[in-house]
């Protein structure tokens, strides 16, 4: 793991994040393409539309318009300021999953909003 320094603030925008569990069916909304050109996310929906939010491509198997998630996944955002350190574990499509140094929470920061050491 490498420790980074948040360099931008980050106010999360989902208060509800979506997770998922392997092997959990969604129904497949549409690619990110927004101004931050993030790629490779999809917006997913829960079969029972309790839950939806963005989810990687690399762990969705479509299966036409639904798709099987092959990995435990959490959309959950950080609400990070300016100077906190992280620790990161996995980077993927321009977002790092981190964890805060000082309370050990967990969750998706954009990597630009981060720097290292």
């Amino acid at each position: 793991m490498k420790i980074y320094t948040v360099n931008k603030p980050h106010q999360s925008s989902y208060p509800n994040p979506i997770r998922l569990d392997v092997g959990q069916k969604v129904k497949l909304g549409q690619l990110d393409d927004g101004p931050e050109n993030w790629r490779n996310w999809r917006y997913c929906y829960t079969l029972d539309l309790q839950s939806e939010g963005w989810v990687p491509e690399q762990i969705i198997e479509k299966e036409g318009e639904q798709g099987v998630i092959t990995e435990a996944y959490s959309a959950h955002e950080l609400t990070v300021a300016g100077g906190e350190r992280v620790s990161l574990e996995r980077e993927l499509n321009g977002w790092g999953w981190c964890k805060l140094e000082h309370t050990d929470e967990a969750g998706w920061i954009p990597m630009e909003c981060l720097t290292e050491g």
